[in-house]
């Protein structure tokens, strides 16, 4: 069996790779990545960049928030990037390193070139034509532009832009408010020291979470950072001003219809990324559905696609799975056995607030289990009622947890809260495992704020009774 990985370097293909370089019914693997310098989305632009980046606007901004302390110390961006190019340097090289090991493997061959298909069943390498047996797709994503009038006529700053700049100018429009946006935009306001406009199309951000939540961000983000937040609110039309900004016209009929600044940033999420991957030339048809929940390509069986590029989930740890399960499906398709679907629990941390204030979700909201017809009981608690968050200066935001009316299983946790994400493993091992909420031990700890979670396993115990 042969086997073609296009995308060797991302996570979704690396993982792949590794499952399957081992398996005896392997007889060659192909690794193709045209990356420069290579290592993935994550490693080069995405979650691991940014969270560098954002704990040096925590720190400035605890310290700034603290009223104990005196003094706001100033960001040195450019020690900031210099740091966080070392870093992530660092870490890229040991993504390649670990493709080259696999390359070093009689039957395994790295390319670094481009690939493309050229039919249903041949991929072309730079100059050369491979007939694998299976091929995985796993080239990831790219910034998905926005399509606004005006736009080409004014310089647009992306996400990947602000990881790399070392001076911001005094104030910006920001035009997409999510993950990403969350994440950046405090980052703009705190260590840029910038006058943020964000242009929210909904009347809350985090779309997945309960509402409540959205609404408790709002709060932070406008309390805390002083960013403005137009919700509900489309872009018309965008130009550029005598003096070198922009100005922004909206659909809204107050006074902050139009707005200016000195910049224009596009955090308007991403796209699968296809282009020059010679689809037409195949019966791939990359719209709604076109890869199943077995990773395995709706219009060819050959062919498996994992990670941001199928369009169904874009977090790391999802494409890593999406790979495994690649994997596994291409052994059982080859052993003509049933494939078997990737299932998710949903689990997910948006380092909001640059962090101080994570919004960490696992299982079920109550949004999505009412939709699921679940008889649930939901608990919820603000995280100003634990001392512990008090006496940490960061008191701010709330906690939920469904569970099960019926026998008490905890089917879904969300936290928006000082070391939410800290927590969100424990509560995915709660929700994995299909725990009662009252068989959760009852312990007493230092002080310390995992006690909101023994607060909401305590109530909703209660409830049941």
């Amino acid at each position: 069996m042969h086997v073609l990985v296009i995308g060797a370097y991302g996570s979704a293909g690396v993982a792949a790779a590794n499952d399957l370089v081992d398996v005896p019914e392997l007889d060659r693997l192909t690794l193709v990545d045209d990356g420069d310098p290579g290592g993935g989305l994550c490693i080069l632009d995405g979650c691991m960049p940014s969270k560098e980046v954002l704990s040096a606007g925590a720190h400035r901004f605890q310290a700034r928030a603290d009223h104990r302390l005196t003094g706001t110390p100033e960001v040195d961006i450019d020690e900031v990037v210099a740091t966080k190019d070392e870093h992530i340097h660092n870490f890229a090289e040991h993504r390649r390193s670990a493709v080259e090991m696999l390359a070093e493997r009689d039957h395994v061959e790295f390319v670094h070139d481009t690939a493309r298909f050229v039919d249903d069943r041949t991929v072309a390498v730079g100059d050369r034509e491979y007939e694998p047996d299976y091929v995985v797709v796993a080239t990831g994503s790219v910034v998905n532009a926005p399509n606004l009038l005006g736009i080409d006529e004014v310089d647009v700053m992306t996400s990947a832009d602000v990881l790399d700049a070392t001076d911001f100018p005094d104030s910006g429009i920001v035009m997409g408010f999510g993950y990403v946006g969350l994440e950046l935009v405090p980052y703009l306001a705190e260590a840029g020291e910038m006058d943020v406009t964000v242009v929210e199309h909904d009347a809350r951000p985090l779309d997945e979470a309960d509402p409540a939540f959205g609404d408790e961000l709002l709060d932070i983000y406008r309390e805390e950072f002083d960013i403005e937040i137009l919700t509900e609110t489309d872009e018309e039309r965008v130009e550029r001003t005598d003096d070198g900004g922009l100005r922004l016209y909206t659909d809204r009929d107050d006074d902050r219809a139009t707005v200016e600044a000195d910049q224009l940033f596009s955090f308007t999420g991403r796209r699968p990324n296809l282009d020059g991957l010679g689809l037409d030339e195949t019966a791939l048809d990359p719209g709604p559905g076109w890869v199943t929940d077995t990773m395995q390509a709706r219009d060819d069986e050959w062919v498996f696609v994992v990670g941001d590029v199928n369009g169904k989930e874009p977090i790391l740890h999802v494409a890593k799975e999406q790979g495994f399960t690649a994997a596994a499906n291409i052994r059982r398709h080859a052993g003509s056995e049933p494939l078997v679907p990737y299932e998710n629990v949903p689990h997910h941390v948006v380092f909001s607030a640059l962090g101080v204030y994570p919004y960490a979700r696992v299982g079920h909201t109550e949004a999505t289990a009412e939709a699921a017809g679940v008889d649930y009981v939901a608990v919820s608690r603000d995280a100003s009622n634990d001392g512990v968050f008090k006496t940490k200066d960061a008191a701010e935001g709330r906690a939920s947890l469904v569970v099960d009316a019926t026998d008490g299983t905890v089917l879904g946790y969300q936290g928006l809260h000082y070391h939410a994400d800290v927590m969100a493993k424990t509560m995915q091992v709660v929700v994995e495992t299909g725990m009662d909420v009252r068989a959760v031990p009852d312990r007493a700890y230092h002080p310390t704020t995992p006690e909101i979670l023994d607060s909401l396993f305590r109530q909703a115990s209660d409830q049941l009774a």
